[in-house]
């Protein structure tokens, strides 16, 4: 495994005098986040926190604030595999001997993927029910903030009827010292899940961890279809079966995370989550959400606290994106033949603009390929998609406009279409998740 677990990364950046530790007392209310931000801005180091009031654990943050950083969090590894995997499917199909010979190379990396069973781990080292959420060192990092949230949650949940798994990312308001927010959106895994229990009249459970592989990030967010398991991934990108410890809980716990939160999410219960400023640059409103209830308590003896903090990019989820891309984007022509090349700006919050360069054989088969990409996935959350069948650097955002403008006329090649679902987080339209998109 490239990175085993957080704090072998923390100590990968200390080596390479990347990472600071502060030993003064700081607050994690503002001024943790105003320290980050800072050191953000200026391409500074990870941060290290020895001494937060309120609270016994250390805190990091900034551990993914650089192209380089984040790269050294995941290794080339994943992106070879990424590479090797879309010369297979172009090689294999048909299947023959021949090929089948030329593709041994992948089977000893395809037995290492997927996960294991271990007796004990260092997340259960401490297990208890005095549940006591307020002393952990969650961030409140705006002024007009609803409260401390958990902004690097891994939320583990599993499909209510049949084998399956979701690993998602969605932020944690702490209400009380054991309950928080869940802000899951209908078109998320965990969402999904939920809703399926709720129809029921069940409770989900759900198990949120913290910490452990830098992997289950990148996994976490990733946008995988519903039947791909997050699990997997992370284990494709670490090189190695995830250890997992059962027994404490409906869910198996990355043995190597820093703390397990254990609870369910009961049905038909909300509260007021938010607000909360958000990665597009302005402040997510209040609005009620379902609530976590935590019945118990894993973590290391010495268990580090692991947060970000979002706001106008660029940010760390801005890091993490790009490379995400980078790592997914070969994949995309086979998902989607039709298109060649696809890029998210990251500048806008990712779901605000993105661009495709298409395969175009008649006049207008370039829609046919948009709506493709606005039915995919996540994807289908982006406002406005430039799209053209000319070859053009897409990462190179000001080429693309130009080349895009350069070709344009407005009356008959501006599509807008209204009254769509939207991105719960942007605000422009007459109503949360109602708005408008463009091509």
């Amino acid at each position: 495994m490239s990175v085993p677990d957080l704090r072998s990364f923390i100590a990968q950046l200390q080596r390479a005098g990347d990472l600071v530790t502060v030993d003064a007392p700081v607050d994690p209310v503002l001024e943790v986040a105003e320290i980050h931000r800072r050191v953000i801005a200026a391409g500074g180091p990870a941060l290290l926190f020895t001494n937060v009031r309120g609270s016994d654990f250390r805190l990091v943050t900034n551990l993914f604030g650089t192209a380089r950083r984040a790269a050294l969090a995941f290794g080339e590894r994943p992106f070879r595999l990424v590479r090797r995997a879309v010369e297979l499917a172009e090689t294999l199909l048909p299947p023959s001997p021949a090929a089948l010979w030329n593709a041994r190379d992948v089977a000893g990396d395809l037995l290492r993927v997927g996960t294991r069973r271990v007796d004990t781990g260092p997340v259960v080292e401490r297990v208890t029910t005095d549940v006591r959420l307020d002393r952990l060192p969650a961030l409140t990092c705006w002024p007009e903030d609803g409260g401390p949230f958990l902004t690097l949650p891994l939320v583990y949940t599993q499909h209510p009827d049949r084998r399956g798994h979701n690993l998602g990312m969605y932020r944690m308001q702490v209400h009380d010292a054991r309950t928080t927010g869940m802000h899951w959106q209908i078109g998320k895994g965990g969402g999904y899940h939920y809703a399926l229990s709720e129809a029921r009249g069940q409770a989900l459970p759900v198990t949120v961890m913290l910490g452990g592989p830098p992997a289950l990030v990148l996994s976490a967010i990733a946008p995988l279809p519903e039947n791909v398991p997050e699990l997997v991934l992370a284990s494709v990108i670490a090189g190695e079966r995830l250890p997992l410890v059962q027994g404490h809980g409906p869910h198996p716990l990355v043995a190597s995370a820093e703390f397990a939160l254990i609870g369910s999410v009961p049905a038909a219960v909300r509260r007021p989550e938010g607000p909360f400023g958000d990665h597009y640059g302005y402040y997510s409103l209040t609005h009620d959400y379902p609530v976590f209830e935590v019945q118990r308590l894993a973590h290391r003896a010495d268990a580090i606290f692991p947060a970000t903090v979002v706001g106008k990019p660029r940010q760390e989820d801005f890091y993490l994106g790009d490379l995400l891309q980078d790592l997914l984007s070969p994949l995309f022509p086979l998902v989607m033949p039709a298109v060649e090349q696809l890029w998210s700006y990251g500048e806008t919050g990712y779901h605000s603009l993105s661009a495709a360069v298409v395969k175009q054989r008649y006049r207008r088969e370039a829609m046919a390929s948009a709506f493709r990409i606005l039915g995919e996935g996540q994807l289908s959350l982006t406002k406005f998609l430039l799209v053209t069948d000319r070859h053009v650097d897409l990462r190179d955002f000001r080429r693309t406009l130009e080349h895009v403008l350069e070709r344009t006329n407005p009356e008959t090649d501006l599509y807008v279409m209204s009254n769509l679902s939207m991105d719960t987080l942007d605000y422009t339209g007459p109503s949360v998740n109602e708005g408008s998109k463009g091509v």
